[in-house]
């Protein structure tokens, strides 16, 4: 059903939307905390227990949820349906013309739109790793090679990767070394979860994001090094998040000095090491070890997964500076782009 159907819809059935977001909300948290109990989903949705009661007896009723001591779960049919009713919802929202209004202004040929903003509601962070995990799967081969950086969309993929199958020969590696953050959201740690969700094989780099010009040239000699930098420079396919410039260069802890020339430049955007400001152009670099720009250009499909209004003027600066096969986002992020485009 189009959009300007969904707006007749609506005009004689006004309520209606408001029945079948409530709805999927409900299926959306079951489908990623279930099973879960009635007081702790309540709370995970912000509404009343009396109220979420209501509908969970009506779905439950529908055959969509089941219960048990841990608490609701997705039924089969109710984890089938869900699939079904997200694809309504967006059209009925509008965001199917939002992805398209952003595929051709930022150039992208697939973009995908989730419900929410992740600024605002953490649980989407959740959303957009679902929906880019599900994205994923289209694209994989056996014998491909999976990059991934770090960060919390992309942990988020991998955490809620639903296995449709798994695929022969298939490595998942980090893109570069840590960024020093917390340890689920290290680019080894995702690589290791997503390779074994897909029943593949991950492998380590461990090495710090951040070094010297001197430590890294050291560092490219070693054996080590030697035999796992070709493997990652030959990624078939890259999952990648875009970083807000100035939030990225301080959680490195960069120099004042550093973080001078990043104003001053303009930096927008942060990814693979590489510093952008909002005409796509390399504000600065640093040198790391692990997948480069470069290698961007040999790679078969780039997945860029990045939400959140705060992150705009990072994925719009992204976009014109490399190549994005698809990007996978949220209102909050895509109705702000439509804004930044409109006013300039």
């Amino acid at each position: 059903m189009e959009t300007s159907d969904w707006t007749a819809v609506r005009r004689v059935v006004p309520e209606l939307m408001d029945v079948l977001q409530q709805r999927l909300r409900i299926l959306q948290r079951v489908n990623l905390l279930g099973p879960i109990g009635r007081r702790a989903l309540a709370q995970a949705m912000q509404q009343s227990e009396r109220t979420l009661r209501a509908e969970l007896d009506v779905l439950r009723q529908q055959g969509l949820l089941l219960s048990s001591a841990a608490g609701v779960s997705l039924s089969e049919e109710g984890s089938t349906l869900l699939g079904e009713l997200e694809a309504v919802a967006a059209a009925a929202a509008g965001r199917f013309d939002l992805a398209r209004t952003l595929s051709q202004m930022l150039h992208i040929p697939k973009v995908l739109v989730v419900e929410g903003d992740s600024d605002e509601e953490p649980w989407v962070i959740d959303q957009l790793g679902l929906q880019a995990g599900q994205y994923l799967q289209t694209i994989l081969r056996e014998g491909d090679i999976v990059a991934v950086t770090g960060g919390t969309t992309v942990a988020a993929l991998a955490r809620n990767m639903v296995v449709r199958q798994s695929y022969r020969n298939l490595q998942v590696v980090p893109a570069r070394g840590g960024v020093g953050e917390t340890v689920e959201y290290q680019a080894n740690t995702i690589a290791s979860t997503l390779a074994e969700k897909l029943g593949g094989t991950s492998m380590m780099l461990h090495v710090p994001d951040r070094l010297s010009p001197g430590a890294v040239d050291q560092l490219l000699t070693d054996p080590y090094v030697q035999e796992r930098l070709p493997i990652i420079r030959a990624s078939t396919v890259v999952v990648h998040g875009i970083g807000d410039a100035m939030a990225m260069a301080r959680r490195r802890q960069v120099s004042a000095e550093e973080l001078a020339h990043l104003q001053a430049r303009g930096a927008k955007a942060e990814a693979f090491g590489y510093y952008f400001d909002q005409d796509g152009e390399v504000a600065y670099s640093m040198k790391t070890i692990g997948l480069r720009l470069s290698d961007i250009r040999h790679v078969r499909e780039v997945l860029a997964v990045a939400g959140g209004k705060r992150k705009a003027n990072a994925i719009a600066a992204a976009a014109k500076a490399y190549r994005i096969d698809a990007l996978v986002t949220d209102e909050g992020a895509a109705k702000r782009l439509v804004q930044i485009d409109t006013n300039v």
